[in-house]
């Protein structure tokens, strides 16, 4: 059963930052494939009840983390029109999903959730990214296409190559796809 974790407050937050925080350290010091529930619990000060409880088992926990880390720190930079702005972002998509990190969370995050939820999380992370720049170009008076298109033809192209073919990866191939979508208008 996959449960779906809210951010919650007091002593709840408490608990999760700190077994977040314990998956984070414990896979940076013995890898992923030593880490067990029990190790977890130490670390973070709680129960190996407390764990198995919330998060039910070991690769939902790693698929809460997953989901969590892929959640975008700050929105979209601002770099004062639409073509520049997705590119910006499409290449800070690509690096951060990419790297060895970004395809061990996305692994991760869709192991842990076999229904499907938590890749409706992590695409709601991209289109609320996307729906930022596409404010932004609206309040400057651009046309732009919706959001729907840009994740078809920008997100999905480039999740398909990080997930299926990674060789030729590069900022290139990321502003090919914005150029492409914005019909060759779009400038670096």
């Amino acid at each position: 059963m996959s449960r779906q974790m809210v951010r919650p407050g007091g002593r709840s937050a408490r608990v999760q930052e700190a077994v977040h925080t314990a998956v984070r350290e414990l896979t940076s010091e013995v890898g992923r494939d030593a880490l067990t529930v029990p190790m977890v619990a130490q670390r973070a000060g709680v129960t190996p009840s407390t764990i198995y409880r919330r998060w039910g088992d070991l690769q939902e926990l790693l698929s809460d983390v997953a989901v969590e880390r892929l959640r975008p720190d700050a929105a979209p930079t601002d770099h004062g029109a639409l073509g520049p702005d997705l590119e910006a972002w499409a290449g800070q998509f690509l690096d951060e999903m990419a790297s060895p990190a970004g395809r061990a969370y996305i692994r991760d995050a869709l192991l842990g959730a076999p229904d499907g939820g938590n890749a409706d999380r992590c695409s709601a992370y991209a289109a609320d990214q996307i729906e930022a720049i596409l404010a932004r170009a609206t309040e400057r008076g651009e046309e732009a296409p919706g959001t729907e298109r840009i994740i078809d033809h920008v997100v999905a192209p480039l999740m398909y190559r990080i997930l299926f073919r990674p060789d030729g990866l590069d900022d290139a191939y990321a502003r090919r796809l914005v150029t492409a979508l914005l019909g060759g208008a779009s400038t670096s």
